[in-house]
């Protein structure tokens, strides 16, 4: 069983920045995703990391804006958020999927695992 915890929302004015945690209970060298929900909509992929870091994959409309990374020696994913627009807000999730699945998905019905989530308010 992995429990994932997620830290370092907050408000933040627009153009601002926030870089998300999300850190693993144990060592997990699997594929992680962030997510997001805003009020009243569903939950949409963010971004993607290979379990090594050797690959990323990226919602378009946020490619050039939102970085992911990890280290594994601390079993913590970031989220790097740059340029934050008030369309940012909403509650942030982490997720990882299960040993052995190698591809990096951005639907959430592939991951096993999800955190709580933190929130992440942008204000105009």
């Amino acid at each position: 069983q992995v429990q994932l915890v997620e830290s370092g929302g907050g408000l933040v004015q627009a153009g601002g920045s926030l870089r998300l945690s999300c850190e693993a209970s144990i060592r997990t060298l699997l594929n992680m995703g962030w997510f997001r929900q805003a009020p009243g909509k569903e939950r949409e992929f963010v971004a993607a990391i290979s379990w090594n870091g050797g690959r990323t994959m990226y919602a378009d409309s946020l490619k050039g804006r939102f970085i992911v990374s990890r280290d594994n020696g601390k079993n913590t994913v970031y989220l790097q958020m740059n340029s934050l627009i008030p369309e940012d807000t909403a509650v942030y999730y982490c997720a990882c999927k299960r040993p052995g699945d190698i591809v990096l998905s951005s639907t959430a019905e592939p991951y096993d695992y999800w955190g709580r989530g933190t929130q992440v308010t942008v204000s105009s």
